[in-house]
């Protein structure tokens, strides 16, 4: 399997995060795929965002689960772009791009299953979070879906293998310094596959495959690039 590189929230070091034109930069970057946010409106709306709350990436403020769509849809996310739902940045970019969509709201599993289902996003959407019972849901919703854990700070291989077994992923996504070789090949022997965030650059770039690791999540545009020049050098 060649390493794939995962433009992080589009590509956040040169666009706003999260928006359709972040998306469609890491597209025409050539990046293998795009990683989303997502959580429900209070209309019930998959919104893409990666906050609880508005302040940080928008000129909004408070929880987004107490805002309407079209409240929503009024702010500024950055550079005039406004805050995609799902189907928007399905509809955006290319119709076999692969999707990593994370789960930030455990109430969002729900309706992400019925989006997949009515769209045949199967195949080509993988589902992350790193809240245990999202996933379970959707595994449960939907037993072909491709679940990824997300295990954060302070992770060891004794705890999110046997985590990522119960959920039914067979990728775990970890923060790159919280990895080692003896993790990875726990994972290995189990059937898990490694990927990391947030790779961003040769550096990091060369302790990810030094790991043993099947991919990375980059902010940067030109990551396919670096990876696939480090790779023939």
């Amino acid at each position: 399997m060649s390493f794939f590189t995962i433009g992080h929230r589009g590509v956040m070091a040169a666009e706003p995060e999260n928006t359709l034109r972040s998306f469609l930069r890491a597209e025409r970057e050539g990046l293998d795929g795009i990683e989303l946010d997502l959580h429900l409106s209070k209309d019930g709306e998959l919104v893409v965002l990666h906050d609880e709350t508005l302040d940080r990436t928008t000129d909004g403020f408070g929880a987004v689960a107490v805002q309407e769509l079209w409240q929503l849809k009024k702010l500024d996310a950055g550079l005039g772009e406004r805050i995609p739902t799902l189907e928007e940045v399905l509809d955006a970019v290319g119709p076999t791009l692969p999707i990593q969509a994370e789960i930030k709201d455990v109430a969002a599993a729900r309706t992400l299953a019925s989006v997949l289902t009515e769209r045949d996003l199967l195949d080509r959407v993988s589902v992350l979070s790193f809240h245990d019972e999202a996933l379970i849901e959707i595994h449960s919703l939907l037993p072909r879906a491709r679940t990824v854990l997300v295990a954060g700070p302070s992770a060891h291989g004794d705890t999110f293998v046997a985590r990522a077994q119960e959920v039914g992923a067979t990728l775990v996504s970890v923060e790159l310094r919280e990895l080692n070789r003896a993790i990875v090949e726990k994972c290995g022997a189990a059937g898990i596959d490694v990927m990391a965030w947030t790779v961003n650059d040769e550096h990091d770039l060369t302790l990810a495959r030094t790991l043993g690791l099947v991919g990375c999540v980059t902010d940067q545009p030109d990551m396919k690039r670096l990876a696939e020049a480090t790779a023939r050098a």
